[in-house]
């Protein structure tokens, strides 16, 4: 799969629109898991209360359906990550890449919530764990 490349600059020009698509999505992923606590809250309370209730109408469908519809919400949000060309590696707290070139090698540029730009870089195959500070001067930070 072909990848839209960054350069630190444009990740960075990037980076206000990522904070705000992430905080989106952290809010409906607590919206998602509020109602999913509910409805199995319910489904516990209905199940006790009723036990031999026969099974003609679905008392949960209404809170199933919306919970669906949430999720299909969160998949097109997240969805807008790669439409973007970033990597969401995680949602909370937010890890982002974006695919580079660095010295000529194919890399990924990370950022991690909470800090103020995107400063380090990482191989494909290494993950966070092998994440580095990026190199000075823009000729190390090319597309080429």
């Amino acid at each position: 799969m072909e990848h839209k490349l960054f350069t630190a600059e444009e990740a960075n020009e990037l980076l206000p629109r990522i904070r705000a698509d992430l905080a989106a999505l952290k809010e409906l992923a607590g919206k998602i898991e509020s109602q999913h606590r509910d409805l199995l809250k319910f489904k516990a309370i209905h199940k006790h209360a009723f036990p031999d209730l026969p099974h003609d109408n679905d008392p949960f469908f209404e809170q199933e359906s919306s919970l669906d519809f949430l999720r299909i919400e969160m998949d097109m949000m997240i969805g807008n990550f790669s439409r973007k060309g970033v990597l969401l590696k995680m949602i909370d707290p937010g890890l982002i890449d974006f695919p580079a070139m660095i010295d000529g090698e194919p890399a990924l540029l990370c950022w991690k919530e909470g800090e103020e730009r995107v400063g380090h870089y990482h191989g494909w195959h290494d993950g966070f764990v092998g994440r580095r500070a990026l190199p000075e001067g823009p000729e190390r930070d090319s597309r080429d």
